[in-house]
């Protein structure tokens, strides 16, 4: 029987698809892409590393030629798939109908290089008429589709690959350029900036309550007094908080307001008018892309992965479309499911005459298959597929909330009537008094039946909820029961959250759907922004890398070029453009393009990174204090005073006065009193790298501890910080080794020999018995204990090995025996269902690193003979003849040798051999269990230099105690 090969990208798709096809054909996924631009140099394959060029994964001389490598972790997959394609009658390439689903069937064309014919297969949602359909629609690789994403992947490579060093050199480690991530973060910082430089400002108004004669109670607010308008938010400048100039109103204060409605309240009003306007409002366009992560953030509190994540699985399972599209089109058949539906529950009343069809929304939208929309020539209910998702999982309420969204676009108008009311009147002082009032009643709730943008209130809202205000006619008098002084402070502009930064994004024309989630994901991810609730706060990071891109690189910021960019690839796409011919001009500048390159070499020694790393602070101008961005974070100065910012500060809350509080608060540096032992002054201070206590006010101290989780640096007392200073603690000698119990970077934890335990908490440091350690040390080390517990939780599946959920040292991971996977930022073990274990693992999945082994022995070889050098000869040993790799090693064993060292106690005999300074440092790091680098800053030392005294002292240290053992 003839045999087909049909690949696609993911698991689960190909197993939804199976079913479908029936026999005669052999589903399998590609897992995501099967090969892409080398990682790291490791990946460079050998032939090529020698390449200046290899570094980039693109040659700039042959028109950017690009070095694809298959990723370790998917070469077996690979191997699989070649060995699939070799034993099938035909290969059909069915991925995603879009840039990114177009060049994953190119590179599977490329790289299994099949001798059967190949055909590609697209469709629009997983249903058994549209795979079937599909599969007899077969078409040829769009080689235009896969010019644009193979553009579009180099310029990534290419802005990434050169900017993201500047910001290393200039700015921090660790950091990172993108494309558009660099945009989304600037667009975080002008928001912040924006709110650094507003000045609130206070008005009051005055709120009503009126009665008429027929005793129908009715709210209202005063407009104007003796013919000028009360003042209100828009009439302030945001810089100054001032009224803005020309602004002819009435500013009141808090007893002018109170006074005034004191005077007013008792009178009666007459209605001067009465003015009522229908009003029609259109149901909202179907879901895309972009629009589907706002509403699932608004509404559902999702972030953009998390609504992707769950759209996804919705339409591997062939629940909805295709779920990345920026197209507001339904096609005709679903259009009439959705007005069928309507109809069905509604009412012939809520379904217009024609149906509805709306024009595309997006910006340059290039993804244009069909809006998001449940899948089928007929929907499903979510009622009806409750019982297969889940009630109340992610895919369930986001099904709900696209099925809603869909039927409501097909729905009628919503019609009311908005009732606007003015009144007149005199307060008891005889002041003229205008008063307004504005109802808004809704007649035919029509779409809004189904589903109201951003509310969960159908039923009552439009916008903002119902007012009916009772019949008025001009004429008629009504009373004034209550008036009451409001008062108000103008507001800064709102901070992005996901769903608005998605919004500006797409507003602006720049990145694409497919791309939003993972540059969301980035950001935070990168330390350029963190959540405050749904806000994204940008950080100083993000202020600093703003202002290098912004002074030095404007134009690879500047939102309109970056839109021009998408404007370039879908060019690249249509055929309108070459894929060469741009990168030239991006990379070189040819034809008047950016010229990356160039702009590199020519800006890098012009950046200053003191410059670029001060942040102007508007609160702070003319107090002499600056704002800094330093290798190890944020802080303040004022001449030789610094202090460190609390991470969680948000930077439009730095004010001066918070400021001399960071600069004076006492936490900074606290005497507690004297050590009874030594009589040195212990001190409470606070560090780059958390709180600690010192033995000693010198600089550097005696000792030092740090804070545990518990203390609080505010309140330690003097008892508390000599036990803190009283570690390590010798708890005994057990097997003839000293047993010391420690404070170290994952922990505290128990010490004998080479052999080490974790205590259960910080407590047990001081309490912990010789009994209880033995104890510890018979039970297995960490890693065997793990894996004697067993699993948190096991999820069984049909098609595929078992996945487990375990406790690692780093926190819960999935693994099924051959890949291992950490979850996701936004998943917690007790949210995890089946089909998140399995999409985790199948996207992060990772072999585990094995351990190295000891090299197989080997005969010892006799030294050669020492050449001897031959009378009258003038020959010298040749210079350089060790391989750089060998000498690295024998320099990395001669450290390691170094730092290899006997219990610590037995070295304190011996700290006579050190200097002072090296003494200290040693001291510092071995008695708290910490790390030199976090030390070093505490001691005003340099890291480097740190580093090469505490090897040093390491070493004299280890020299001592074997002379010492060799004389005994």
């Amino acid at each position: 029987m003839p045999k087909t090969l049909v690949i696609v990208e993911s698991p689960a798709k190909a197993k939804t698809i199976e079913k479908y096809l029936g026999k005669g054909y052999v589903v399998e996924s590609s897992i995501g892409h099967i090969r892409d631009l080398p990682r790291s140099a490791a990946e460079i394959p050998e032939r090529f590393k020698s390449q200046a060029w290899a570094r980039l994964g693109l040659n700039p001389d042959e028109d950017f030629r690009a070095l694809y490598v298959v990723a370790p972790e998917k070469r077996a997959h690979v191997a699989k798939l070649k060995k699939l394609a070799a034993d099938a009658d035909e290969v059909v390439l069915a991925t995603d109908d879009d840039r990114e689903g177009e060049s994953i069937a190119w590179h599977l064309l490329q790289e299994l290089k099949p001798k059967v014919p190949v055909r590609r297969m697209v469709f629009h949602e997983i249903t058994k008429e549209a795979i079937l359909k599909a599969i007899q629609s077969p078409r040829t690789i769009d080689e235009h589709l896969v010019e644009a994403q193979e553009a579009r992947r180099a310029l990534d490579r290419l802005y990434g690959y050169e900017v993201s060093p500047v910001l290393w050199r200039k700015v921090a480690p660790k950091l990172s350029a993108g494309r558009v991530q660099s945009v989304a973060t600037r667009m975080l910082v002008e928001r912040e900036r924006e709110r650094m430089r507003f000045v609130s400002a206070t008005w009051w108004d005055i709120e009503a309550r009126l009665t008429t004669q027929a005793s129908e109670r009715f709210p209202a607010n005063l407009l104007e007094v003796d013919g000028v308008r009360l003042a209100g938010g828009k009439d302030f400048d945001a810089l100054t908080g001032q009224l803005k100039r020309g602004a002819n109103v009435l500013l009141l204060n808090e007893a002018d307001a109170t006074a005034l409605a004191a005077a007013l309240t008792g009178q009666p009003y007459r209605v001067l008018s009465a003015e009522e306007k229908p009003f029609t409002q259109r149901p909202y366009p179907p879901f895309i892309t972009s629009t589907l992560q706002q509403e699932g953030g608004r509404k559902l509190g999702f972030s953009a992965s998390r609504t992707m994540r769950a759209a996804q699985r919705l339409y591997e399972q062939g629940f909805i479309t295709y779920m990345r599209t920026d197209s507001t089109n339904l096609s005709a058949e679903a259009t009439e499911a959705a007005r069928d539906q309507a109809r069905k529950l509604y009412g012939p009343a809520f379904v217009p005459a024609a149906p509805r069809v709306y024009a595309k929304k997006a910006k340059n939208a290039q993804e244009a298959h069909e809006a998001i929309r449940p899948a089928g020539a007929s929907f499903r209910t979510p009622d009806s597929v409750r019982g297969e998702l889940g009630g109340s999982s992610d895919e369930w309420r986001l099904y709900d909330l696209i099925w809603k969204r869909t039927v409501a676009s097909q729905m009628s108008d919503a019609r009311g009537r908005r009732l606007q009311v003015r009144l007149e009147g005199r307060s008891g002082d005889g002041r003229t008094a205008l008063l307004g009032a504005n109802g808004r009643t809704i007649d035919f709730p029509g779409f809004l039946r189904a589903y109201v943008e951003g509310s969960d209130d159908p039923e009552a809202q439009l916008g903002d909820r119902e007012v009916t205000l009772p019949p008025l006619n001009p004429g008629d008098t009504v009373n004034g029961d209550a008036f009451k002084a409001a008062g108000h402070a103008t507001q800064p502009p709102a901070r992005y959250t996901e769903a608005s930064l998605v919004q500006a994004l797409e507003a602006a024309g720049i990145g694409r759907p497919s791309t939003y989630a993972s540059i969301l994901t980035t950001i935070q991810d990168r330390g350029y922004a963190m959540k405050k609730g749904q806000a994204l706060v940008p950080t100083w990071t993000a202020f600093a890398t703003s202002a290098l891109l912004e002074g030095h690189f404007g134009r690879l910021v500047d939102y309109d070029f970056t839109a021009r960019m998408e404007e370039d690839l879908d060019d690249i796409a249509g055929g309108r453009q070459q894929r060469a011919p741009y990168l030239r001009g991006f990379y070189y500048g040819e034809g008047g393009g950016l010229g990356l390159k160039g702009l590199i070499a020519s800006n890098m020694e012009a950046i200053d990174p003191r410059v670029v790393a001060t942040i102007e602070i508007p609160k702070l101008a003319g107090s002499g204090i600056e704002l800094r961005v330093g290798r190890y974070g944020p802080y303040l100065a004022r001449g030789e005073q610094k202090a460190n910012l609390p991470d969680d500060l948000a930077p439009d809350e730095l004010t001066f006065e918070k400021a001399e509080e960071l600069f004076n608060r006492p936490s900074g540096e606290r005497p507690l009193g004297a050590d009874p032992d030594t009589g040195l002054t212990v001190v409470a201070r606070a560090g780059r790298f958390g709180p600690y206590v010192t033995l000693g006010e010198e600089n550097p101290p005696v000792k030092t501890a740090s804070l545990f989780p518990g203390d609080d640096l505010t309140t330690i007392n003097l008892d508390r910080a000599l036990e803190l200073l009283s570690l390590p603690r010798l708890v005994g000698e057990s097997e003839g080794e000293e047993v010391w119990a420690l404070n170290g970077k994952f922990g505290p934890y128990l010490k004998r020999g080479n052999d080490s335990r974790s205590l259960a908490n910080h407590d047990q440091l001081f309490t912990v018995t010789l009994d209880e350690a033995e104890e510890l040390f018979r039970q297995p080390r960490y890693g065997a204990k793990r894996a004697a517990a067993g699993p948190l939780k096991r999820y069984e599946y049909a098609d595929r090995s078992a996945i487990e959920l375990r406790s690692g040292r780093f926190g819960p991971y999935l693994t099924d025996g051959e890949r291992n996977a950490t979850l996701r930022r936004d998943e917690t073990p007790e949210s995890l269902t089946d089909a998140d274990a399995r999409s985790i693992l199948e996207e992060r999945g990772k072999e585990p690193k094995k351990k190295p082994g000891k090299a197989p022995a080997k005969a010892k070889a006799k030294p050669a003979a020492k050449p001897t050098k031959a009378a009258g000869s003038n020959a010298k040993p040749k210079a350089g003849t060790a391989k750089p790799a060998a000498k690295n090693a024998a320099r990395k064993a001669t450290a390691k040798a170094a730092a290899a060292s006997p219990a610590w106690a037995d070295l304190r005999a011996h700290l006579g051999v050190l200097g002072e300074q090296e003494r200290t440092l040693v001291t510092a790091t071995r008695d708290a269990g910490r790390k030199v680098e976090d030390v070093a800053p505490e001691l005003g030392l340099d890291i480097k230099k740190a580093k090469g005294m505490a090897l040093q002292a390491s070493k004299k240290l280890n020299q001592a105690y074997r002379a010492a053992q060799g004389d005994a």
